[in-house]
């Protein structure tokens, strides 16, 4: 495997499934709404989740897939681990989304998850090795091999193994799990089936399907026993891919000489494995009605699901995330190790059942998958050793050939202490390029422009013109042509003059910019190409005679350095060393004046008479930087030699760097100089030649005017014409050439103006420092104000949420108080209608009956009251004794410790409260469920017989009966909508209660463990095994009551069934002679009330009259 992973998040997605026929005719309502547009879920009225993705009832098998299952495909392709386990309550469409039930005849829209995967890899598969063909490559080499496993009971077995019956699911299976040295689980035992082709594993999923151990429950038809996992194993041997890198990279790639062909082909290696994940739903047994065999199953289902929450709990709550997670609790979370929190893309789909009947079980399911959603995997490409070695050096290769392009491109450069940094110049160039192909873009488009207009405004004039002759007399098309070919030749040195204006005007831009750059302290990689169209002016030579100087004096103090490090370092006279520098100044001085002299050949006498002064000035101005070193030399005498060695050579190499930067800036400064003259000549041979087009134009026009003299008069007036329009024009461009030296006078003038300009500048950069400084300290003011601020916001929020702490913890309180009253009120309202259908049902035999079986049952209830408190208080007062007599505490019972004690003994008591409220809550909610199945029931027959009714002809009674149903079935639907809104209210209600839960459920109980010492330890421990004893003889002495209630209510039931038959039997001896009374007799059987109503009845008839 390869070394470093990537963190991929397990995905969650949620589907909701139709309502089923049988909860339609219940009467369940839908308790799920989708955002549309949104991945969102909203449960009851207010309580939304998120996910990754949310399918609603109308979603598609292809959809899912599609959106969930498609890209692990492809990843498997590259040797990425994955995942697709279904999780949710029995029934909810788990296996019909995975596509594990297969069923016969199946429609292909309707295929799951699994078979589309097995297309899919299949199809992928043949896709690259044509690719591969095409390319001309080898084709890569795919193995695929499956394996399905089931766990049935805590068992894990292989649904593969033909050998297996029905009797060795009761055995111990022989599969065990193991853990390779990288942390990844595999299965020793199991049968793993190789295959080729697309329907040979389609046939080992349905082999294996069909051997899956599934039942029928009141919940489900066809409810699967057992966890199902079924996983495929790619093993792929491919050429190895080159590895990508930068567009630059890639050009100088390009570039270089390549040997691909004749190098050896390299090959990888990657495996990848897939889990689906077919889950066995979580059930209650008071709803599937589960006995023996099947509750057995439904506990162990549970059991491996408690398994699987308390893993996910573990690691999608942050509070948890460093504590141990227990995969070793389950086999089932052993095999899924690797697919939560290990080396595997994870997708879970959360299956849930929209009815409000499943209510409990959907809330359960949503919040184990939006837990789900914050566990980390890390995932990395599973290749062999070699391929692993190869690939890393292949990018570390990558790696380097793109640190040397950005090294070779300036991106990157090297500072004077020896570290890399970013080059801004790299950036700059990059944005300039940019603008420069937009530019050029942008010329191009109005080039084009103003050709066509040239052409069009050519072409117009040109009909002028013949309209104009036509018009005086009649045109020659030889005059026409004329006119058009002197048109088109004005037009093209009108714009040759507005070219040679617009250069003008950019040298004159790009002299300013030169004088305006800094010249001493300037790299000479500053100077840009605008530098080279300035034309020589005094102020150039004067800058270059200045640096001139400034080389002489660092030549000078560099032959300086030089002697006196020579002097330290033999030891010589300092007369002897002031006679050579004396000397070597002199030289200096000679060499100074021939090199100058060439330098300035190409100028004017004056700036070398002019530089020949300023060169006597500084040598007298070096004559005295002479003496001045000399009286510091003989004040520097008093330091060490090591030190002075070591500063002269520091200030030698300084000064030979300062040479090499000022020589440079004097060739580029002389080359300029020479190009701009060159530059100049060039602009003033294009004006000469304009000049003498604009000559050849007014001769020729002369000449073709002479030579149409002997034309008639009418001839002659059409040539004056020309003449005078040519006239005008050539007057025109007369005008502009007068503009053009108008331009070039204007731009003498402001070369003489630079010196001012230049003054400005130095000024603005001496007022932009300045802001420059102004604007650091006021950023570091901004920075300090900030920093105050934010700790002013930080103490502000600390209160602020110690505050809403507070405020949580007294709405929580308050929540539990209204909790507690509602649920007070409920059971006083179930009471009160409970005593009340009492009343109404059973009526008194007589006053005596009634009154002496009061009498008795308060004689058993004092008796079973006494007997129990006595019980309780003999049990108490051993306890007491116990808890008295035992070994003193000591120091373990001091103020603290039982201050903790009373905070963790009241919130295990709020837990307590908060648990009982939820189960009371729901017991409610199922009452009203079954409450409302009841009153549907009713209501369909009442529709029925209302529709029979309905069909009859007899219309005596038909109205009467009519209106009866009409009121009955409207009263039904009054009480149904009274229960749905009672039903509503309980579900907002346990959302309540569930939210506080989350919130403060085990924060405040850890915490206290957490921060108590040993001593406190053991003293909680001693009161919780007390409280434990207390708890366990309560609840054996409330069984023990409660076994003893049940005898009595069976002994009653007894001696009233026995009751009941012998008045059944006396009754039916009388029947024989009452038709009437025979004919209730028989519609007796059909339950315990009806044959209540039928006794009283009896009685009553039998009355003496």
């Amino acid at each position: 495997m390869t070394g470093g992973g990537d963190d991929s998040a397990v995905r969650v997605a949620l589907r909701i499934r139709p309502q089923l026929a049988r909860e339609k005719i219940e009467g369940c309502h839908i308790c799920t709404c989708v955002m549309p547009g949104e991945p969102q879920v909203i449960l009851g009225k207010d309580k939304a989740f998120t996910y990754d993705h949310v399918f609603d009832m109308d979603s598609t098998q292809d959809a899912i897939y599609t959106d969930c299952t498609e890209k692990l495909i492809e990843g498997c392709f590259e040797g990425y681990n994955a995942t697709v386990f279904a999780y949710g309550q029995t029934g909810s469409g788990k296996t019909y989304t995975m596509g594990t039930g297969f069923d016969v005849a199946v429609p292909a829209e309707e295929l799951g998850i699994i078979p589309r995967a097995v297309t899919h890899l299949f199809r992928g598969i043949e896709q690259r090795q044509q690719a591969a063909a095409e390319q001309n490559r080898p084709a890569p080499q795919f193995r695929i091999s499956a394996q399905f496993l089931e766990l049935y009971n805590e068992e894990v077995l292989d649904l593969f193994d033909t050998t297996r019956d029905m009797e060795t699911r009761k055995q111990k299976s022989h599969i065990k799990i193991h853990e390779d040295a990288s942390g990844g689980i595999y299965t020793v035992g199991v049968t793993t089936t190789t295959v080729s082709s697309e329907a040979e594993l389609i046939q080992c999923l349905k082999r294996g399907a069909l051997s899956r151990t599934t039942a029928s429950t009141q919940m489900n038809v066809q409810s699967s026993r057992s966890h199902a996992i079924f996983t495929i194993h790619i093993c792929q041997v491919r050429v190895c891919e080159p590895a990508h890198g930068s567009p630059e990279q890639d050009t100088e790639t390009n570039n270089q000489p390549t040997s691909g062909e004749s190098e050896i082909e390299e090959f990888e290696t990657l495996t990848a494995k897939f889990h689906f994940v077919d889950l066995a739903g979580s059930e209650r047994l008071k709803r599937t009605g589960a006995t023996g065999e099947r509750a057995k199953e439904g506990i162990s289902i549970n059991c491996g699901l408690l398994a699987l929450g308390n893993v996910i709990s573990a690691l999608g709550d942050r509070s948890k995330r460093s504590t141990h997670v227990p995969y070793r609790d389950s086999k089932l979370t052993r095999l899924l190790q690797d697919s939560l929190g290990g080396n595997s893309r994870t997708v879970m789909i959360a299956c849930i059942s929209p009815s409000d009947q499943d209510f409990m079980e959907t809330l359960n399911t949503l919040k184990y998958a939006n837990r789900a959603r914050n566990i980390k995997n890390k995932v990395m490409v599973n290749q062999d050793k070699a391929s692993q070695q190869i690939s890393a050096l292949r990018t570390e290769i990558a790696r380097l050939q793109m640190e040397l392009m950005e090294y070779r491109t300036g991106k990157r450069v090297m500072g004077e202490d020896g570290l890399e940094s970013l080059s801004d110049m790299f950036q700059e160039n990059s944005m300039l390029q940019v603008d420069n192909n937009n530019l050029r873009m942008r010329v191009k488009a109005m080039q084009e422009a103003i050709d066509a207009q040239g052409a069009r405004l050519t072409q117009l004039l040109s009909e002028r013109a013949n309209q104009a002759l036509s018009r005086a007399g009649e045109a020659s098309e030889e005059i026409g042509n004329m006119i058009q070919n002197y048109i088109k030749e004005i037009e093209d040195l009108r714009s040759k003059l507005l070219e040679s204006e617009g250069v003008n005007e950019g040298l004159r831009r790009s002299l300013s910019r030169v004088s305006n750059r800094p010249v001493f302290f300037g790299a000479p990689a500053s100077f840009s190409s605008d530098v080279m169209g300035a034309e020589t002016s005094p102020e150039t030579s004067d800058v270059i005679n200045m640096a001139r100087k400034d080389l002489e004096k660092l030549r000078r103090k560099e032959k300086k350095k030089k002697k006196r490090l020579q002097h330290l370092m033999a030891d010589k006279r300092e007369d002897e060393d002031e006679d050579e520098e004396e000397k070597e100044e002199d030289d200096g001085r000679e060499e100074h004046k021939i090199n100058a002299n060439e330098l300035m050949g190409p100028t004017n006498q004056e700036p070398e008479m002019e530089g020949s002064d300023r060169e006597e000035g500084d040598g007298q101005e070096d004559e005295e930087d002479a003496e001045e070193e000399e009286m510091e030399e003989s004040s520097d005498e008093l330091d060490s030699e090591q030190d002075e060695k070591e500063d002269f050579q520091a200030a030698l190499a300084h000064i030979t760097c300062e040479i090499g930067i000022k020589e440079k800036l004097l060739e580029e400064l002389e080359n300029s100089q020479r190009r701009l003259h060159t530059l100049r000549l060039q602009y003033e041979q294009k004006l000469t030649i304009l000049q003498m087009k604009i000559r050849d134009t007014q001769v020729e026009r002369d000449r073709v005017l002479h030579s149409m003299g002997p034309v008639d008069s009418g001839s002659e007036d059409k040539s004056k014409r020309i003449k005078a329009e040519y006239e005008k024009k050539l007057s025109v461009m007369n005008r502009e050439l007068q503009k053009l030296q108008q331009a070039q006078k204007e731009h003498t003038r402001l070369l003489r103006n630079q010196t001012q300009y230049e003054k400005q500048l130095k000024k603005l950069q001496l007022d932009l420092s300045e802001m420059k400084k102004t604007k650091v300290r006021l950023m570091k003011q901004m920075k300090e104000q900030q920093e105050k601020s934010r700790m002013v916001e930080s103490r502000r929020n600390r209160e602020i949420a110690s505050l809403r702490k507070d405020q949580r913890k007294q709405e929580h309180q308050l929540k539990l108080l209204e909790a507690q009253k509602r649920q007070q009120e409920l059971i006083l309202r179930r009471k009160t209608e409970e005593v009340t259908a009492l009343r109404r049902q059973v009526r008194p035999v007589s006053g005596k009956i009634s009154s002496r079986k009061m009498e008795q049952n308060q004689d058993q209830s004092l008796r079973s009251s006494s007997s129990s408190g006595r019980m309780f208080s003999s049990s108490g007062a051993v306890n007491g004794s116990r808890f008295y007599h035992r070994r003193p505490v000591g120091f373990y019972s001091t103020r603290v410790a039982r201050g903790k004690w009373q905070s963790l003994e009241r919130r295990v008591s709020d837990i307590i409260m908060q648990r009982m409220t939820i189960s009371n809550m729901e017991a409610d909610m199922n009452r009203l469920l079954k409450h409302r199945e009841e009153l549907t029931r009713r209501r369909e027959k009442i529709s029925r017989k209302r529709e029979k009714l309905l069909v009859e002809e007899s219309e005596g009674e038909k109205e009467k009966d009519l209106q009866a149903l009409n009121e009955e079935l409207e009263a039904l639907l009054a009480n149904i909508d009274y229960i749905n809104d009672s039903i509503h209210d309980c579900q907002a209600n346990i959302m309540q209660m569930e939210e506080a839960k989350d919130e403060g459920d085990a924060v405040d109980v850890s915490a206290v463990i957490g921060s108590c010492t040993l001593a406190e330890a053991r003293f909680f421990l001693d009161h919780f095994m007390t409280m434990a004893i207390n708890k366990g003889l309560q609840a054996a002495q409330k069984e023990s009551q409660i076994k003893v209630m049940e005898g009595r209510l069976k002994q009653t039931e007894i001696n009233s069934a026995t009751q009941n038959q012998l008045l059944f039997h006396m009754l039916k001896e009388k029947a024989e002679f009452n038709p009437e009374l025979d004919a209730l007799l028989g519609n007796a059987l059909q339950g315990t009330l009806l044959r209540r109503c039928l006794i009283l009845r009896l009685l009553n008839i039998n009355k003496p009259k």
